[in-house]
């Protein structure tokens, strides 16, 4: 009795802070947005990826991939977190898409763990119980009204590739992504009517060839200390392995699946806005570079069939040329563009002014990136050192995609904040995250404004779910619309998920439990 007690008081106290921060919220926040409008139809949806939530790295068959060696790397990630356990969806899954569905969303973008369908590649036998756990979760979401988003690649592959020819460095992968592509369609295409080939090929390429803070860990000079590697180099070959890996899967899900299942497909690249530094030239100039060597770097081959004559005038010889028969497979291969954006950085120009941390080389574009200006930050900070909330980002990303490569629809996959190191400093302040709040509607009122001028954006997905293993950042850095303890990985709705289900149903300033 006594702890039933306990429970209801702390329920109310939960609530009654909750009821303070919503009239809080109605009369401070400057713009407001209602779910009325976006589209009848529109995607609303949270976003994970396999390796970040799963766990069970080693249970039913799944094999072992590049994130599982790496984490365990000691002094690869903070504090030394892996994903062995992670949120243990695994084992979760039921409870995680019933506290979707509790909040209104009607999609869930996820990934597929390649090691745990092919454990050793095209090397290797279909691990038939990872096919069956991928089938539960797609029954399940479609039981529920939630649309399936999947995602064929999110940073985890097979590391027998790395071992045997060196992953996406060999042009060998793009067989191994295209049989492990036809597996998936194979299996669960007469269900998913939306894919995503590949996460963020242009954040791999920064984080695992050019800082190498991401599995393989290459890099070089200026960039980064790394035993193996070519900062300059190396990313090109990476993106180029990538996007024509996309396209073959492109070719083959055209012509083998697309008829009979009717879906659709896309990849997705990882969006920062830009503004100048000063008001000067140069540094307008260096915006559109780094817009170019950053979105248009992935969509441009994708969409007219080369890379963008900027990167070609820059880079020269240097970036991998495409033969007419690659630049016909890769021209026209996407049904979508999917976006992934947080934030909104300065744009220095280095071509010609100097600049340090090999801002003046080639592969940067001769652009260095920014947060602050005279000691001040573009916007309020969060828990990631260069995520700054900056609202009109979102607008403005969209208006580029809009006017770069019109008539193409678009999906926000990922968009999402995390508390300030200094804040959250216990159970209740993570849970009353009145701040995330705020980032989602000022977010969402930046998309609707740009909708309203003619964008054609199907679907937002907030990053993420639940709480979840944050890449190199481990454990510490929390995204989640669900808070989740990690030592008895007890999930609890965040205000935000709160908020989340109040705006789905038309309510924006009230708070819905869950």
């Amino acid at each position: 009795m006594a702890t039933k007690i306990k429970i209801k008081i702390s329920f109310f106290i939960f609530f009654l802070c909750s009821h303070v921060l919503a009239q809080s919220l109605a009369q401070n926040e400057e713009e407001e947005v209602q779910r009325s409008e976006f589209p009848h139809d529109f995607f609303f949806g949270t976003s994970t990826s396999s390796y970040q939530i799963e766990g069970a790295f080693l249970e039913d068959g799944k094999g072992i991939s590049n994130w599982d060696v790496f984490a365990h790397i000691p002094g690869k990630i903070k504090n030394n977190d892996t994903g062995d356990v992670a949120d243990d969806h695994y084992h979760r899954f039921l409870e995680d898409i019933e506290l979707m569905h509790s909040m209104g969303m009607n999609a869930y973008r996820f990934s597929i763990s390649w090691t745990r369908i092919l454990p050793r590649g095209r090397f290797g036998k279909v691990n038939r119980r990872g096919v069956i756990f991928y089938n539960k979760i797609i029954d399940h979401l479609l039981l529920k009204g939630i649309e399936p988003f999947v995602t064929i690649h999110h940073h985890d592959l097979p590391v027998e590739l790395d071992e045997k020819y060196g992953g996406w460095m060999s042009s060998q992968i793009q067989k191994d992504f295209v049989y492990f592509a036809k597996i998936c369609f194979e299996e669960f295409g007469d269900r998913v009517k939306h894919w995503m080939t590949i996460n963020e090929p242009n954040l791999v390429t920064l984080m695992a060839y050019i800082k190498g803070v991401y599995p393989p860990a290459h890099c070089s000079p200026p960039f980064g200390n790394c035993s193996t590697g070519n900062s300059d180099i190396e990313p090109l070959i990476v993106m180029h392995n990538m996007l024509l890996a996309h396209a073959n899967a492109v070719r083959l899900y055209r012509t083998y699946f697309q008829g009979k299942q009717g879906g659709s497909i896309g990849i997705v690249a990882f969006t920062h806005m830009y503004e100048p530094l000063r008001d000067e030239e140069s540094d307008i100039q260096a915006v559109e570079r780094a817009l170019i060597f950053n979105i248009a770097w992935v969509y441009d081959p994708i969409v007219y069939g080369d890379y963008p004559k900027e990167m070609r005038e820059l880079l020269g010889s240097q970036l991998p040329s495409l033969s007419d028969d690659e630049k016909n497979v890769m021209r026209g291969s996407l049904d979508f563009i999917c976006i992934n954006h947080y934030t909104t950085l300065y744009a220095k120009d280095c071509l010609h002014s100097p600049c340090s941390n090999g801002a003046d080389r080639p592969i940067k574009g001769f652009v260095d990136t920014l947060g602050y200006r005279d000691g001040v930050p573009i916007g309020n900070l969060t828990g990631v050192s260069r995520f700054f909330v900056v609202p009109r980002g979102m607008e403005k990303t969209i208006n580029y995609v809009k006017e770069r490569y019109p008539n193409k629809p678009i999906f926000i996959t990922e968009n999402g904040y995390s508390m300030p190191p200094d804040e959250g400093k216990n159970v209740e302040e993570i849970v009353n995250d009145f701040q995330r709040v705020k980032f989602h509607k000022s977010y969402l009122a930046s998309l609707s404004r740009a909708m309203r001028n003619g964008a054609d954006v199907r679907g937002y997905f907030v990053w993420s779910l639940m709480d979840n293993f944050e890449w190199a950042d481990g454990l510490g850095t929390r995204f989640g619309l669900l808070y989740v303890d990690w030592h008895t990985l007890e999930r609890r709705p965040k205000l935000s998920a709160q908020w989340f289900a109040s705006f789905l149903r038309g309510h924006p300033n009230g708070f819905d439990s869950i």
